[in-house]
């Protein structure tokens, strides 16, 4: 009796045992993934609620990086290639996504960050990743991504010669998806903030918005006439071409400012639609040079 019992329990336990490898399987991926968000394993990237980080004078650069799964029929792409930014900084950076396809698709988005060290530091605070995202036929959306670099990176000693990160999103095409989100919340952008960051990367080279650079100021353009900057060396075909700065004409401007006015100096294109709006909706909040400085010192003006 004793042995058939002992067999019994050998037998017992070994189901047991066999339930408990079965479960550590079952959720051996949800776990690995909270190890990873928690510890920054494989360039995971922390979410956080809000920045509590202090900035500080160290800079770095972060670039994007997308891809898409061959199965999923999107175009998906980074608004900018890259910003340079303090750590503890908050910051925005924009991706665009597109349906090809003639139906409704719903996608999931992964990411992660290079160097995989760095992954412990990178904070989002607002981002479309790991939630179902549901993208109309045709449609095209702009899509947020609010974060910060945390200063920590600087202190730490494996981390510390970080001069450079790389943010890599995949979007996949969702497995026994459900509705989703719909990515049309975020319709409606381009945004200033958008604008903004892709003024930095296409613009900021030869323009500033308070004073001249290579290029006249740009604060106040809308409405003014082209060629019309005092003390700014116009060439003679933009000076003469009787230009007013509105919305439009900046569209046509950015998009091909030699076809616009042949003969003018101007080589930047902005070839992409999208980023050419959010740049002009960025310059519609900007001043003119003489108010932002008058704004600045508390005195008003126009």
């Amino acid at each position: 009796m004793s042995a058939r019992l002992g067999r019994w329990a050998t037998a017992a336990a070994s189901v047991a045992t066999i339930c408990v490898m079965l479960g550590v399987v079952s959720y051996s991926v949800t776990l690995y993934r909270l190890f990873c968000e928690v510890t920054g394993a494989g360039g995971t990237t922390q979410r956080v609620a809000a920045n509590t980080a202090q900035t500080t004078d160290r800079f770095v650069t972060v670039l994007f990086d997308t891809n898409v799964a061959p199965n999923l029929p999107w175009r998906f792409r980074p608004l900018q290639r890259s910003v340079r930014v303090r750590l503890g900084e908050e910051t925005p950076a924009f991706f665009e996504a597109e349906n090809l396809s003639d139906e409704a698709i719903v996608g999931r988005a992964t990411f992660n960050v290079t160097p995989e060290k760095a992954g412990l530091d990178f904070k989002k605070i607002e981002c479309f990743c790991f939630s179902e995202e549901r993208l109309a036929p045709h449609a095209v959306v702009q899509m947020p991504l609010q974060f910060y670099v945390d200063p920590e990176l600087a202190s730490r000693p494996g981390t510390r010669d970080v001069r450079e990160i790389t943010l890599s999103y995949t979007f996949f095409r969702a497995a026994n998806a459900g509705e989703g989100m719909d990515l049309a919340r975020f319709e409606g952008k381009p945004t200033p903030a958008a604008g903004a960051a892709l003024f930095a990367e296409n613009c900021a080279a030869c323009h500033q918005v308070d004073a001249a650079k290579v290029g006249p100021a740009l604060g106040g353009v809308l409405g003014r006439p082209a060629g019309a900057m005092a003390n700014y060396p116009y060439t003679k075909a933009l000076a003469a071409s009787g230009l007013v700065w509105t919305a439009g004409t900046l569209d046509r401007w950015l998009a091909g400012p030699a076809a616009l006015v042949p003969g003018t100096a101007m080589p930047m294109v902005v070839a992409d639609a999208g980023a050419r709006a959010a740049i002009i909706a960025y310059l519609e909040q900007i001043p003119p040079p003489a108010q932002q400085a008058a704004a600045g010192s508390g005195q008003g003006g126009s």
